[in-house]
Parts: structure tokens; sequence; C-alpha cells
């Protein structure tokens, strides 16, 4: 049985916790709660839980920690209040919880109360225990290649690119033309850490934090390496063609994903988001999410807490996910880029064709794509001081990162809401359907 970070199983009982992880289907659940307080009066929201839940001891913490935030997280006897965004993640007993909800409904001060889920980073899979009917979180590219045949595959990428100089994707959203290089922007990347001694990213990591306990920000998975070298690989990269697109850009790692299992949970998610707004980050990336059913809202809580940090200046991205089969099935784009206030950002081939793994905009109420970026065959950096090439919606996701860095860089002064304007507008049209690429093809300023 596979374990999510925390030592929290992702399927029953785990021992010696008495609030065990519960199971929807399709869906994987820690046992825990995620309250999104009023800002103004977030002390009569815990203290309604107090009373009525009789919700564990609570530990306020600032979006700056970042020493001991993990082991908190982790610890059955204690809740975790994040006073900047207003979110707390609360441990209740089982027989408690429908007294949680039923308060979260009545306390005008409690805005949202969603039970805490598992979150993955593309290309990892769900557990094998995972219902069968629905794929698995964030299908990996070896997965989704066993379904078609190597020439559907070929003509699906088009003609070849030559990558001596620059890679196909930096090429396709026209970065080799831009003269921006998102200096001294920040972009915070939500994923599985970085190898800190890469020779194309020493230099730009301002901070780093891990919110995984017993881990480090170094990156023992690959997939945080490989996104934050998209974003922001350095102009005359060690070795091979330039692939990041802001290479000016300082860097803000937040490990909220595991080495092993490239896994974390909605509380890990938000001490990043807490962590990242506090440092300033223009932009946070999270190539990471959820399988969602059709016709599934979107997470309130995400919702709220994405709203918050535009106010604040800073917009979020997130991959769409890889769940489809195309052709015939499209899944619906993974929580929480299904949030109105997130860019969800959807994967497409070199042919810029959506790829057959991406998520498509079939759910409403902010279910939809928002714009499509180059997600098949990425090369990147990679721990250890190396490359390699990786496929996904996580891997389009930093190249919108990085292209809204260069917007900051070009507005200064702009707002958040603002930036999202421009690099909508900005986006070069396609043939495909809205439903699959958004407003189109990325594209540097």
């Amino acid at each position: 049985m596979a374990n999510g970070p925390m030592g929290r199983r992702a399927f029953g009982e785990h021992p010696g916790h008495p609030n065990g992880p519960v199971t929807g289907q399709g869906t994987e659940y820690t046992g825990r709660y995620v309250v999104l307080l009023d800002p103004s009066d977030q002390e009569s929201g815990l203290n309604a839980l107090r009373s009525s839940a009789d919700i564990a001891s609570v530990e306020r913490v600032r979006g700056t920690d970042g020493a001991n935030v993990a082991e908190l997280l982790e610890r059955p006897d204690v809740s975790v209040l994040f006073e900047e965004l207003g979110a707390a993640v609360v441990e209740v007993r089982p027989e408690q919880r429908h007294a949680l909800v039923t308060t979260a409904e009545a306390e005008s001060s409690i805005i949202a109360a969603e039970p805490e889920r598992m979150v993955y980073a593309s290309p990892i899979t769900a557990p094998q225990q995972a219902p069968t009917e629905f794929f698995p979180a964030y299908r990996s590219d070896e997965e989704v290649v066993a379904h078609h045949t190597r020439a559907e595959i070929a003509a699906a990428q088009g003609p070849a690119v030559d990558e001596q100089k620059w890679t196909w994707g930096l090429q396709a959203i026209r970065a080799n033309l831009s003269s921006l290089t998102g200096r001294d922007v920040k972009i915070a990347v939500l994923d599985s850490g970085v190898d800190t001694d890469h020779p194309d990213l020493a230099g730009r990591i301002e901070a780093t934090v891990s919110f995984v306990p017993g881990e480090t920000v170094e990156d023992g998975h690959g997939h945080g390496t490989h996104c934050i070298g998209t974003a922001a690989g350095a102009a005359n990269p060690r070795q091979g063609p330039r692939y990041g697109v802001a290479c000016d850009a300082k860097i803000l790692a937040a490990k909220v994903l595991s080495n092993a299992a490239g896994s974390g949970t909605d509380g890990q998610i938000l001490a990043g988001m807490a962590w990242a707004v506090a440092h300033g980050a223009r932009v946070i990336s999270m190539s990471l999410g959820a399988q969602v059913r059709p016709g599934e809202l979107f997470p309130q809580t995400y919702e709220k807490l994405a709203q918050r940090a535009l106010e604040r200046g800073t917009v979020i991205v997130a991959a769409a996910g890889n769940d489809s089969h195309r052709p015939p099935e499209i899944r619906p784009v993974s929580r929480p880029a299904n949030c109105p206030s997130i860019l969800a950002v959807s994967a497409l081939d070199k042919a810029l064709t959506p790829s057959f793994f991406s998520n498509g905009g079939i759910n409403g109420q902010g279910g939809e794509v928002n714009i499509a970026a180059p997600g098949r065959d990425v090369h990147s950096a990679a721990p250890g001081g190396g490359y390699q090439v990786m496929s996904g919606t996580s891997m389009a996701t930093p190249h919108v990162a990085g292209v809204l860095a260069l917007l900051a860089q070009a507005n200064p002064n702009a707002s958040a809401a603002e930036l999202k304007v421009s690099l909508m507008s900005g986006a070069f049209p396609l043939t495909q359907p809205v439903r699959d690429v958004g407003s189109g093809l990325l594209q540097a300023p």
C-alpha cells in the first residue's frame, strides 16, 4: 500500500492515528479538513470549531515560517492556521466530522470547510488501488504512450524542429524572439524541490523551503527541478539548447511533494502558497493536482485563496492534468487548476495539437482550460546537474509561469489581474476547440 507524506496512508486506516483517511470514488482523503476563515474574524470561526467539534489545538504560522511547519502538519494533535491566508488545516476525530461540517455551514466567520485531499505531480500515477473506472491521477508519459502506436505519436508531433540553440517549446512560444528575461521577478514553484547545486539554476535560487517531513528541499524525484528549469533556466546552459523562459528571474522553490511518490496534501500546498506570497512571488507555478469527476465543482478553499493571492499581486498557474485518452476520452481539468482564479494550462505536441493525455474544459464554473503551452518531449534540467526530457501538462505549466515573469518585468506596476489579461490576450489563436486550448498558444511578449 502506498504511503503519502506524513506517513498518512492514501487508502484505509493508518496505525496509531485516530483520524484515518476516508476514500471516495477516485478520490483520496487524509481525514483532516481545510477550513477557510473570514480574514477579519478568524478567532470566531476557530472558537466555534473548538466548542462544537473539539478540534485539535491550533498552532499559528506565518507565511515566512518554514522551519517546523512540515512537522506541525504531521502531528495528529495539532491543527495549523496559516494566518495571512486565513486558512487552517484542522485535525478532528472521526465522530466529530459531522459537527465540524454543520458548524461551518452555520458560522458566518467560516467561509468553507472541505476534506483535505492528496495531490500528485505529473507524471506520477495514483496508487494501484484507485478505482478502475477513473484514470490514475496525472498519468505518466510511459503509461499513455502504451495506448498509442509509435506511428500515431510521430504523426502528432509534426515536423522536426531544430533544437540546437533553443528547445522547440521556447521557439513555439516565441521566447527566442523576446528581449525580456524576467529580471528581478520572483517565480515560486511548488513541487518536489530543486537541485540547489544545478549549474543552470544555483545562482538565482533566492529562497527554498520544504514542507515534506523528513526531507530537505533537494529534489530526489526530478519533477521539481525540471519544472523550475523550464520556468527560469539559464540563458546559457552548461549543455544543450536553452530551455528556460525567464532566464534572469529569481527562483523560490517550495517542496510540497515527496521524493519517492511525488505526492503531497492540500495542507502542504497551502503552506507553499502562503510562503510564496509572503516572499513576494509574482507567479506561483503548480504542476500538481488531483483528478475530478465530470460535473464536479471546483474547491472553494483553493478558489478563495487564489483570489486573496491575486489581491496581493500573485498569479497562480496550475496543470490541467494528464488523465485523458484522446481519442475518444477527454477527462475534466483537475483540481486546483479547475478554480476560476487559477490559470489552467493544457499541453500541446510539436504539431501544436493537444497532447493525447491533456485534460479538457468539460466542466463549467472554472473547469475551463485557459491557455495551452508546449508539454510534449520537453527538455529541461534534472537533479545531479544534468538534463532530461519529460511530457505532461506539468511541463506546459512552467512555460506559462515564465512568460508571466516576462510580462511582470515589462509592466512592473501591473496588478495580478492585469498580468492575467495581458497573458490571455497575447495568446496565438489555434484551430482546436477552446475546450482543449483555451485562448490559444502561449506567446512571450
